[in-house]
């Protein structure tokens, strides 16, 4: 079992993290899924294209004024790259980025488009993790975790609150899963509220970590080639973070997998259907709401479209198997 002690992310940590995004992160809308009892929380539509950018703003407001001077850094397969690299230039603070070599152009030109350093490494997270703690030493950067954080859960934490006020009556909400922050965050803002609600997440079959840690009572840590197999690039972590793990025993309900090829249908349903592009670790909670065995009970369901960055190449691609 872990044995960390960190306290928990509360709903007021929640509520205080929006009052001070209320400047920096605009509000995303519920889009109705066509034909369904489905409305799909749509994060994509941030200017970075994914929901990182509430947790990177409320973690960079946080910092004193030495901390901002002296700089920050992150380690991201891509979308929390991005954030941090735009929150960063908007706040005047110099930000170094660790992002996997196999990251999407998309992502990779974005990062570099704020003015962030980016040092590339190899694909597993580990790797990147040690890299950015090695910059954190060496110069003195204040370090921006992708997710293991309380400023980061609670930035995230956001969405929840959105959701309940904009949908009173859901009964389900669907998150993707990857280290764990948005959906540990989301979990707080819910349950916190409406414990009546279900939460609960989603992970592709081929990197279904946390799947197996919350079946297990304990993380679980997949191999790096392994998950690397999945399509849905931003889902790629290995294991989840200590803290995001604590908030999962505390308040999920479950979580459940999706195929590639269910994934990679989804991507194409949400563009026919919602008119929104979902890149395919975004993709993953439309998957499960339409496609499977799946009982979320009574209710609308909302699912968590998280991010739609990916290469225009891979988009015509998914588009193109419509029909096969």
């Amino acid at each position: 079992m872990t044995t960390t002690t960190r306290q928990l992310v509360t709903l007021a940590e929640i509520q205080d993290a929006r009052t001070r995004l209320k400047d920096w992160v605009g509000r995303t809308p519920l889009v109705p899924l066509s034909g369904e009892n489905l409305w799909l929380k749509a994060e994509n539509l941030h200017p970075t294209g994914a929901f990182k950018l509430r947790g990177a703003f409320n973690k960079l407001l946080s910092l004193t004024p030495e901390q901002r001077s002296r700089g920050v850094v992150a380690h991201s397969s891509g979308n929390h790259a991005g954030a941090v690299a735009y929150a960063a230039r908007a706040l005047d603070i110099p930000a170094v980025v660790v992002m996997p070599a196999g990251a999407p152009q998309t992502k990779l030109a974005a990062t570099r488009s704020c003015g962030a350093e980016v040092v590339l490494v190899g694909n597993a997270s580990e790797e990147r993790a040690a890299k950015a703690a090695e910059l954190a030493h060496e110069r003195g950067l204040t370090p921006v975790p992708p997710y293991d954080d309380a400023h980061i859960i609670a930035g995230a934490g956001t969405v929840g609150l959105e959701i309940l006020e904009d949908l009173p009556e859901v009964g389900t909400v669907l998150v993707p899963v990857s280290g764990g922050g948005l959906i540990s965050g989301v979990a707080v803002a819910i349950k916190g509220q409406r414990p009546d609600v279900r939460v609960i997440g989603v992970e592709p079959e081929l990197a279904a970590d946390a799947h197996a840690s919350l079946r297990a009572g304990q993380r679980v840590s997949w191999d790096a080639a392994q998950v690397a197999s999945t399509l849905a690039d931003g889902l790629r972590v290995t294991q989840l973070g200590e803290l995001t793990w604590e908030h999962i025993q505390a308040h999920l309900d479950d979580i459940v997998t999706v195929s590639e090829a269910e994934m990679r249908r989804a991507v194409r349903d949400t563009v026919t259907r919602a008119r929104l592009v979902a890149e395919p670790s975004g993709a993953v909670t439309v998957a499960a709401a339409l496609y499977g065995d799946h009982a979320f009970g009574p209710g609308p369901v909302v699912a968590v479209v998280s991010g739609g960055n990916l290469d225009t190449a891979t988009l015509i691609e998914l588009l193109g198997e419509a029909g096969n």
